[in-house]
């Protein structure tokens, strides 16, 4: 009996760029889908796009982002340079309580603001016994959606530009000074070009982040794309409308991306050589020393303090007026369980891709791995819905199921593991696998034996980092979790639906500490004797400026 052609035998490289075509298809499949179902619409959608209406939605995402993007460049900017530069009272610790802003979720950060500063809130409580008080002015809408965004997303530029200040050479601003030129000349002139490259990736990460919100505009009642677009899916039976407006959100994301981009073609400045490897002298900024305590504590208090001592106050008030308590042990158990699978999946899909990245530097492979960073790009709410549209026409056994849950957190924060195992793999020399293959060992094993283990590090960092991700979670868990299935996320979103406050207390500090161990654990290996220098600053470069806000814990370098 005559054997049948053999297939061929796909070589290594050959096997992980497949593994890289299949996931891109699988991230990029829905969204495709999305824009499809949008564009069918035809001239009836275009008209219902362009109606004022809808362009007020668009108008109104453009002001919060840009005045978002302002206040955190107004916040971000001084932070860096006072916890890099200058010597004042708590400086290291006043570094460490501010980034704790950052594992803050909008949605939990904009309930706590409205309640301690709404119209009948704590602030409220305490001047009406001072005082006869009827209400307060409500601060829903714009400025309580600015204000909630902004607090948690200043260390986007806080952190790419204190690792510019940390890293640059003394020597030119010593020179510029021996010039003539005053602090304030030198800042503009020398330090300032410096930092541009810095702070216009910063502001591309907050300006896609504020476009990306759901939770700040929901509560905050701002009528922001992301809101109507869950307001469209929710209560229209037309669901193509939602789509259109997704596809409008896209394109905007788009746009802001090729902004950036072209803008930062248009950067220049290298510097030839290491330069003076020397740490820069602290500056003793005498009377402005207690201002810049001030302004430290202020962030702190209104991005840290505030959130956690609303939250107790919610769990004391619980505890006093006996209100039966949410089933921690359940919620605790989902939120776990689906957090982990998601995690293990990104971090078992992420190591072939950045093996593929490690292995051969070419345009395919950088282009492949780069279309699945589409579903991180773009907006929770977005990618959702178009894996509800999709599942729904292609895959109806899968809709409202855990899989597609996990395909949705797994699209979105995929990019998070890829860059963390890239950034360990860079690290292992090439002569190792020469040695590991010279001694007969088969590709998968010197995988398994020689880059895993050595890459470890990352490996666990980038699952951790997407664990943290997907229990912070919400337009996409409110979207494609299975009709009974609560985590954290959806628990407080309900509970601040239905008015009952108080059975927030615990499932809310309970996200915040698992997420802040997270971030000071990544802290603190920073500056573990076995790091390698400036590796803080060298995933800086790793990771995808797209990135979300808690994959930004990584880069910090603290000296």
């Amino acid at each position: 009996m005559t054997a049948g052609p053999r297939l061929p035998r796909l070589d290594r490289h050959q096997a992980l760029q497949f593994i890289a075509v299949v996931t891109a298809l699988v991230v990029l499949l829905p969204l495709a889908w999305l824009v499809l179902r949008a564009t069918g619409a035809g001239a009836e959608g275009l008209a219902w796009a362009l109606r004022p209406r809808t362009l007020t939605i668009l108008v109104n995402s453009i002001v919060l982002t840009v005045t978002v993007v302002a206040g955190a460049l107004a916040i971000g900017l001084p932070f860096a340079w006072l916890t890099a530069r200058c010597e004042f009272p708590l400086r290291r610790f006043w570094l460490i309580a501010g980034l704790l802003t950052m594992v803050v979720p909008s949605y939990l950060g904009a309930v706590t603001l409205l309640a301690a500063f709404g119209p009948r809130g704590l602030l409220y409580d305490l001047l009406a016994a001072l005082m006869p008080l009827e209400r307060l002015p409500d601060m829903r809408g714009w400025f309580g959606a600015w204000l909630s965004i902004t607090l948690i997303t200043w260390p986007f530029i806080a952190l790419p530009a204190r690792a510019v200040l940390l890293g640059s050479d003394p020597a030119l601003e010593e020179a510029a000074r021996s010039l003539g030129l005053g602090r304030w000349q030198v800042f503009r002139r020398v330090t300032l070009p410096l930092l541009r490259p810095a702070l216009a990736g910063g502001s591309l990460l907050v300006a896609l982040y504020t476009l990306s919100d759901f939770g700040a505009v929901a509560v905050m009642r701002y009528n922001a794309f992301t809101r109507a677009i869950y307001l469209q899916y929710t209560s229209s039976f037309d669901r193509e409308r939602a789509a259109i407006l997704a596809l409008m959100l896209i394109l905007l994301t788009l746009f802001l991306l090729l902004l950036e981009r072209r803008l930062g073609q248009q950067r220049g400045g290298a510097r030839l050589g290491a330069g003076a490897q020397r740490r820069l002298e602290l500056q003793q900024i005498g009377r402005w020393r207690w201002p810049a305590v001030l302004f430290c504590a202020l962030l702190v208090a209104l991005g840290v303090a505030l959130p956690v001592g609303v939250l107790g106050s919610w769990l004391t008030r619980r505890a006093l007026f006996n209100v039966t308590a949410p089933d921690m042990g359940m919620l605790t158990a989902t939120t776990a369980s689906v957090s982990a699978l998601a995690a293990l999946a990104a971090g078992v899909l992420a190591l072939p891709l950045a093996l593929l990245l490690r292995r051969r530097h070419s345009r395919l492979s950088h282009w492949l791995v780069a279309l699945t960073h589409g579903g991180n790009v773009l907006p929770g709410i977005v990618v959702a819905l178009a894996l509800v549209f999709f599942a729904a026409r292609f895959l109806p056994a899968w809709y409202q199921t855990v899989p597609l849950l996990l395909l949705g957190y797994v699209t979105r924060f995929l990019p998070l593991a890829i860059s963390a195992s890239r950034g360990a793999l860079e690290s292992i020399s090439p002569r190792l696998e020469e040695a590991a293959r010279g001694l007969g060992q088969r590709p998968w094993q010197v995988v398994l034996r020689i880059y895993v283990p050595l890459a470890r590090a990352g490996i666990l960092a980038g699952i951790a980092l997407v664990f943290l991700s997907v229990m912070k979670e919400l337009p996409t868990t409110l979207v494609l979790a299975p009709i009974g299935t609560r985590t954290f996320a959806t628990h407080i979103w309900s509970a601040y639906s239905e008015a009952l406050l108080s059975i927030i207390g615990g499932p809310g500090l309970l996200l915040l500490g698992v997420s802040a161990l997270g971030l000071i654990a990544i802290l603190l290996r920073e500056r573990q004797p076995g790091a390698a220098p400036g590796s803080g600053v060298a995933l800086l470069r790793e990771l995808p400026r797209r990135a979300r806000a808690h994959a930004l814990a990584v880069l910090v370098h603290l000296r």
